[in-house]
């Protein structure tokens, strides 16, 4: 029988709905972060049930962050993107000791002494947590680095996620972290779906991928997931060391690394972080949670900003990852790849393999040259091996299990799906199929690739959904998609209704207003990435004044070099390109960016290169370098005898600062830089 409560009053039920919700988040916090609890199950369920019963007689006083969203609200149809304030970088990975070192001697070099923080690498999904004034707002997955996923419903089901932050947290703060599935709780899981006839999961991380995008947040919060936060972004941070900010953080209610545990430790050189590393290596196989590395980073957020950021990793940091797993199994065959550059990757088929909680089955051969080198036969006994890529790899062969009369593994000559002669360029290890335009393959995976998420956003254009109106000619390139009508699509039959064919039509009129840089991206051009794309479209204004740059102009770009700069050349070289650029812009696609996007608005600093260092009173970081490019510079992250200046705000390094002198090089501060760059 159920607990039956006493109505309140409303001032009264206000006053204890506030009581409770505390009483709840600190017996919540003991119990699942300092695993220390001070009252039993049974009282801490009593306790929810009168704070239920409150909120249900009074549900104008329920907060979105009330204890009872723990167990899940309503189910959520749709995760919108949102984009982060601060971007969400990766790290540069390392599978040897030497690549730590060479890390630690280059910052060495470049910084002067430091002490660094080690921690360790969760194998989770990481996840940006917003509060204001104390309490969370806002829970978003890592997504492209940019932008990522609104799951805060689910994100409030994870108990060691704190809804509420304690003794006055800055008003605007984000935390960083990555949450995670216990092992524990992850065979528990797998044992009950046994039971009830259902496939196992994978592995940990997988599965916790999957849980967060549950539209459900009540079956979310039975899964148990756990978080750690690793980092903190505000715009006054409480330390400049990260250590310290670590365990204010801790102070403030998240769950952190335990240094008590040896979860993050400072490091002042090379031996103490050789240490942590031959630690973990052995001790991870005792956590109940998975790790795949350890994490070095700089603790001192001023030599950070000196040190600075590469396009998608910062200069600052890097992630060492525990050797591999590998085991032998069989080479079954190889199929060809025809990819949407054309290149042909070759892929191993194999006897299935468990590894690394996986079922392995393919694995990459990566091209010719390392067919050649592995000298593979079919029915070879190989060694496969899954590090840091999603597809493993064949790392080497037994040659003493190699069958009698077994066949070599040959690339082939031509392309195996069009049949054209294969082509590979001085310098790159990948064959290619030229017959961009003629080889089905090429142009559904472009096609795809241009309907992307990252590229144009066509909801409902899947790889099967395009395949379909390929074979069914209806389209022949990504041009051909602004011709489309409903009737036609309707016309495909079954699976082909009138609900989801509106949603493509729509799609496709709505990615007309898609911004200039995301449809150079989506273009496809070989080697032009989506970071690479928003610099060059930045630069160029126009899809145009592109096509019209010469290979000087285009090399001047940051982060372009003659690589990049020849694919474009040929890109626009071909007449069949030309031809659906053209047919892109009549179909009304974005060809130019908008005002404020085109670069460079004056030439004040054209041809100089600019390094920033320090904090400023009137600008903010990124917005210096926004106004070093507005007029014509490029920012460069080191200082060299080809920095023009440095722009130098409050706390610039020591060891940059040492570097200017020593080259002679300019240093200004952001007043004198202001007087520049007026009219």
């Amino acid at each position: 029988m159920g607990v039956i409560f006493a109505r309140m009053e409303r001032d009264q039920a206000a006053k204890r709905i506030t009581e409770l919700g505390e009483q709840l988040e600190r017996h919540n916090h003991l119990y699942y972060v300092e695993a220390r609890p001070e009252i039993s199950d049974q009282e801490f369920d009593f306790l929810m049930k009168e704070l239920e019963a409150l909120e249900k007689q009074y549900p104008e006083l329920a907060s979105p962050n009330s204890p009872t969203q723990r167990v899940g609200g309503d189910i959520t149809k749709a995760f919108p993107t949102v984009a982060h304030r601060w971007p969400m970088l990766s790290l540069d990975n390392s599978y040897s000791r030497e690549e730590v070192a060479d890390f630690v001697h280059r910052v060495e070099r470049e910084a002067g002494p430091v002490r660094f923080v080690m921690e360790l690498k969760y194998d989770g999904v990481a996840i940006s947590l917003a509060y204001r004034n104390g309490e969370l707002v806002r829970g978003v997955t890592r997504g492209d680095g940019e932008q990522g996923e609104d799951i805060t419903a689910n994100v409030r089901t994870v108990r060691t996620i704190p809804l509420h932050l304690r003794d006055q947290p800055p008003a605007d703060l984000e935390a960083r972290g990555e949450i995670i599935m216990g092992l524990r709780e992850f065979e528990s899981l797998n044992l009950e779906r046994e039971k009830q006839g259902e496939e196992r999961f994978a592995n940990p991380r997988n599965t916790t991928a999957g849980t967060l995008k549950l539209q459900d947040p009540k079956l979310v919060a039975r899964r148990r997931l756990q978080n750690f936060i690793y980092d903190l972004y505000t715009a006054t941070p409480p330390s400049r060391s990260h250590y310290d900010n670590i365990m204010q953080a801790r102070a403030w209610g998240f769950r952190t690394p335990d240094p008590h545990k040896r979860f993050i430790a400072r490091a002042n050189g090379l031996e103490d972080i050789m240490d942590f590393i031959a630690h973990w290596d052995k001790a991870r196989h005792g956590l109940d949670i998975a790790i795949d590395g350890v994490v070095i980073k700089v603790d001192d957020l001023g030599v950070r900003e000196d040190l600075g950021l590469r396009a998608k990793s910062p200069r600052w940091a890097i992630a060492y990852k525990f050797p591999a797993e590998n085991k032998a199994t069989r080479l079954n065959g190889v199929e060809f790849n025809v990819g949407r550059t054309g290149a042909v990757t070759p892929v191993a088929l194999l006897e299935p393999v468990e590894l690394a909680g996986t079922t392995v089955k393919r694995a990459s051969i990566h091209n010719a040259d390392q067919i050649a080198k592995l000298d593979l036969h079919f029915g070879d006994m190989v060694q496969v091996e899954k590090g840091g890529e999603i597809i493993p790899k064949i790392t080497g062969v037994d040659l003493a299990r190699r069958p009698a009369g077994a066949v070599a593994v040959r690339y082939p000559a031509n392309c195996p799906e069009c049949g054209t002669p294969l082509v590979r360029d001085e310098g790159e290890a990948q064959h290619y199929c030229p017959n961009e335009h003629g080889c089905p393959p090429q142009i559904t995976r472009r096609i795809e690739h241009f309907v992307g998420r990252k590229a144009m956003d066509i909801g409902g254009l899947g790889g099967e959904t395009v395949e379909a109106l390929y074979q069914a000619k209806l389209i022949g390139n990504v041009a051909d998609l602004y011709d489309l009508k409903q009737e036609q699509l309707l016309a495909m039959g079954k699976g082909w209704g009138e609900r989801s064919t509106q949603l493509i039509i729509e799609g496709i009129a709505a990615s007309r207003s898609v911004p200039f840089e995301r449809v150079l991206f989506a273009l496809g051009i070989r080697h032009v990435g989506e970071t690479v794309a928003k610099k060059i479209a930045r630069e160029a204004g126009s899809i145009d004044r592109l096509a019209a740059m010469a290979r000087e102009e285009l090399t001047g770009i940051s982060e372009v070099g003659a690589v990049i700069a020849d694919s474009i050349i040929d890109f626009f070289a071909a007449e069949g390109n030309r031809r659906i650029v053209h047919r892109l812009r009549e179909a009304g696609v974005q060809m130019t960016g908008s005002a404020n996007h085109q670069r460079p608005q004056s030439g004040l600093l054209k041809g100089l290169s600019v390094v920033v260092s320090g904090v400023f009173k009137t600008f903010t970081r990124d917005g210096i370098k926004l106004a070093i490019e507005d007029n014509g510079g490029r920012v460069s992250g080191s200082i060299s005898k080809k920095t023009s200046f440095v722009v130098a705000g409050a706390d610039m390094g020591p060891a940059k600062l040492a570097k200017a002198s020593e080259l002679g090089v300019n240093v200004i501060d952001e007043e004198a830089f202001r007087r520049m760059i007026e009219p």
